[in-house]
């Protein structure tokens, strides 16, 4: 294997099994405890579950996948803190698009070869790209195992 691959292999790894571990929790927990706050005056659960789903689905034109699938979160979940926006989808509506996300993500991740994950991503030109190789596609990665991590800490409390 090349020194590439074992790199790219490494970080998906942490990224499939810090997945895995909150779609345990998530399914764990039933839709009256994720509409609680993790501890008082923090966030809700589901609050956490469509924050992951919309940070997610901005990975998507980032990494040149295309589109977004869930565009209509970034408002609820990124811009605005818990709490704050009346209507949210239900908890049974995020647990289908927590599902569908990994699905599409997942199969998008393993069509790019090892050598793919280190070029430019699309939040970065080709002159600064030059200048910071590291600014590739496999930190986008990176940075959201960082964020995952985090979250499934404040998860494992619920």
């Amino acid at each position: 294997m090349e020194t590439n691959q074992i790199i790219v292999k490494m970080v998906f790894d942490r990224w499939y099994s810090l997945i895995e571990r909150c779609d345990e929790i998530f399914k764990s927990l039933s839709d009256e405890r994720l509409e609680q706050e993790i501890a008082t005056s923090k966030n809700r659960g589901i609050y956490i579950l469509g924050h992951l789903i919309a940070v997610h689905d901005d990975m998507m034109p980032i990494l040149n996948f295309g589109e977004k699938l869930f565009p209509e979160l970034k408002e609820i979940f990124i811009k605005s803190p818990d709490k704050t926006v009346k209507e949210i989808p239900s908890t049974a509506e995020l647990r289908t698009m927590w599902s569908k996300q990994n699905e599409v993500m997942t199969k998008l991740f393993k069509s790019l070869k090892a050598e793919e994950w280190f070029k430019k991503h699309n939040s970065v030109s080709d002159e600064d790209f030059i200048k910071e190789p590291h600014r590739n596609k496999l930190n986008i990665i990176v940075t959201r195992v960082s964020h995952l991590a985090y979250h499934n800490g404040q998860l494992v409390l619920m």
